[in-house]
């Protein structure tokens, strides 16, 4: 697993997690800034996903092969769906889905970091 693309998923996630936030407090649906934000997550969070799987075919990664595989599954379904719920909701509690699910990747894709580097 590449540390710099972690981190670039991990910066971008917050950063959407604090805009949606601030447009949450002004009571303001999901713009078109946080739905190309996501998208560009969801972009990064793949191509990190076939790296870890091109990893894991060529023998790296961890013992706890079943635990990673469950966070990837889990954080590449996280951005669409939550982009599909703030537009589904157009006032400020879609923003607050964003927050929420945009801090979820974060905290997922630091938690996936440290099992791959084989953190208990």
């Amino acid at each position: 697993m590449n540390g710099a693309l972690a981190a670039i998923v991990i910066t971008g996630a917050v950063v959407l997690a604090l805009v949606s936030l601030i447009n949450t407090i002004r009571d303001r649906a999901m713009g078109s800034f946080v739905l190309v934000g996501l998208g560009v997550v969801e972009l990064v969070i793949l191509i990190q996903t076939a790296l870890v799987v091109v990893g894991l075919i060529g023998g790296e990664g961890p013992a706890d092969k079943v635990t990673l595989i469950g966070y990837l599954a889990t954080i590449v379904i996280i951005p669409p769906g939550a982009a599909f719920l703030g537009l589904a909701e157009r006032s400020r509690w879609g923003s607050g889905v964003i927050v929420v699910g945009a801090f979820t990747v974060a905290a997922m894709t630091g938690r996936l970091l440290q099992i791959w580097q084989g953190a208990a």
